[in-house]
């Protein structure tokens, strides 16, 4: 089973984002800020993060930074109202993190999570 650390502080979107990765299988750890985030992720790998930008705490681009210097294979996703942000060329976000755009629809979200799981 797939490990999905997930950070996202708008609490309807959390709680829609797990029950949909769950419902296709993932094992999810959510979190309401970057900051608890980051710490899970000192705690035990995961697979993949996906996370917000725009966060109390640690933004999601900070979080991302971080947690590829704690592991350098780690997948991640951005899933943010915000996509310019993170496509910013000046932008400390990894190079090779994939955006989704929200409002994210279901089936994209997770065919998505699964592609970049198989790379």
């Amino acid at each position: 089973m797939h490990k999905i650390l997930l950070a996202e502080d708008d609490n309807d979107m959390r709680r829609f984002l797990v029950n949909a990765l769950e419902n296709a299988g993932f094992q999810v750890s959510p979190h309401d800020n970057g900051l608890s985030a980051y710490q899970r992720l000192r705690e035990e790998p995961f697979e993949m993060l996906l996370t917000d930008i725009v966060m109390p705490e640690m933004d999601g681009i900070e979080l991302a930074r971080r947690a590829s210097e704690l592991d350098p294979d780690i997948k991640i996703m951005f899933i943010t109202g915000f996509a310019a942000v993170a496509l910013n060329s000046d932008s400390e976000a990894p190079k090779n993190a994939k955006v989704l755009a929200k409002p994210v629809h279901l089936r994209e979200l997770v065919s998505e999570v699964n592609k970049m799981l198989a790379a």
